[in-house]
């Protein structure tokens, strides 16, 4: 498949690169919308609809996520097939949809369901999303681009705990999904009066299975996009442990529910001053120094807090300071390793984007749903699963680099 211009020639956003960057933030934040608000509503959603098992109730998040990275693959050939807005304006529409579905869901199944289809859904969005900023940038200008998408959206997980606590006073877990429902329409009106078309007539692809299978072999044929996506991988299944941990950890471990929304802020916090850090000098110092560096503080801060936990000596402190910084390690890492594995796919973005959003995002998702599971009472499950995930990450980055890390290619 031979690349076009679009791959050696990255064209700018269509429009001010503000509301560009505000928009393509938005657009990640749906997805981190149908994750982040509902934390403090598991145990309502639980007892409201008869969830006798306590740990059952984080597969309102896990049965998102793995809808989200498993709809990615059937997305990537829409998307590369009838372009970028469409597709997000599509996405966009089903996601509300199934919000209000999950809203008037009498049964745990049904909001299960509702769920993985909102997942798969709001998957499109995402593809549409990378592809989009894949047209218009590349290489480190892309990891600028996404550092500071990230880091308007990384907002998101500071206030949504917050924002669901207080619409749980004044309403129920019903609300929130009602709200997130509004919120994906307001965001579909807005790339449907103010974003254009970015793909290039000439890169359009028909849907063949031919044509799809050629997408899928040069996307694991690039190393890369093969190595960083791997990568990617391990470090979302310590991030969906995360998020299916925090809230028995800080409930039982702990014994202080009502800190699950500082703990959470803080980590954000942490992970939205590390895409500003990213944003700032990834141009100057490169993405691959920065990842890099990042993993191996991840494998030192995540060593001392696995050593702390074992020996007893684990406060609710040194838990949330460990946490961030790891977070924060995370943040750095994962959104250069996004634009590595893409560096060399912009004339397939959409194709290349779905596939290594549904091996990172769903494998992730499932292995990070393993994590949950594995709550002991204690933060070291979790804390394990941050230490091995950043340990593969750095061997996978040095076996793609042939060993050259820190350096920028050649």
């Amino acid at each position: 498949m031979a690349a076009s211009s679009l791959q050696d020639t990255p064209r700018g956003a269509p429009i001010p690169f503000g509301e560009f960057v505000a928009l393509v933030a938005a657009l990640m934040a749906m997805g981190a919308l149908g994750i982040d608000t509902m934390l403090p509503a598991l145990p309502d959603i639980g007892h409201s609809l008869h969830v006798a098992n306590p740990n059952n109730h984080q597969f309102v998040i896990t049965i998102f996520g793995i809808g989200f990275g498993a709809g990615q693959i059937f997305h990537g050939p829409l998307v590369d097939r009838y372009g970028r807005r469409r597709m997000l304006i599509g996405a966009l529409a089903a996601y509300a949809l199934m919000n209000v579905l999950a809203a008037v869901s009498a049964s745990f199944p049904l909001l299960l369901a509702s769920r993985f289809v909102g997942g798969v859904a709001i998957a499109g969005a995402r593809v549409a999303t990378v592809a989009m900023v894949r047209d218009c940038y590349a290489g480190r200008a892309m990891a600028q681009i996404m550092s500071l998408a990230v880091m308007v959206f990384m907002a998101v997980p500071i206030i949504a705990p917050a924002f669901g606590t207080a619409i749980l006073l004044i309403g129920s877990w019903r609300t929130m999904f009602w709200i997130v429902a509004g919120l994906a329409l307001l965001v579909m009106t807005w790339v449907a009066t103010r974003m254009p078309e970015t793909m290039l007539p000439e890169d359009r692809h028909e849907i063949r299975v031919a044509t799809i299978l050629d997408g899928w072999r040069a996307t694991f044929a690039d190393r890369y996009s093969l190595g960083y996506t791997l990568a990617t991988t391990g470090l979302t299944a310590a991030l969906y442990g995360y998020l299916g941990s925090i809230e028995p950890i800080m409930a039982i471990t702990f014994g202080s529910p009502k800190l699950l929304m500082v703990i959470f802020a803080t980590s954000a916090g942490t992970m939205l001053v590390a895409n500003l850090f990213n944003a700032r000098l990834v141009m100057r110092i490169g993405t691959r120094r920065i990842s890099h560096s990042a993993i191996c503080v991840m494998i030192l801060c995540t060593g001392l807090h696995l050593a702390i936990a074992a020996t007893g000596h684990e406060t609710v402190t040194i838990f949330a300071t460990l946490q961030a910084i790891t977070l924060g390690c995370f943040a750095l890492s994962s959104s250069n390793f996004s634009a590595m594995a893409m560096e060399k796919m912009g004339h397939i973005a959409g194709m290349a984007s779905s596939v290594q959003g549904f091996v990172s995002l769903t494998f992730g998702s499932a292995i990070g749903s393993l994590i949950g599971h594995v709550f002991d009472g204690t933060t070291m499950p979790l804390t394990a699963g941050f230490l091995i995930a950043a340990l593969l990450a750095l061997v996978l980055a040095a076996i793609t680099e042939h060993g050259r890390l820190f350096k920028p290619i050649a």
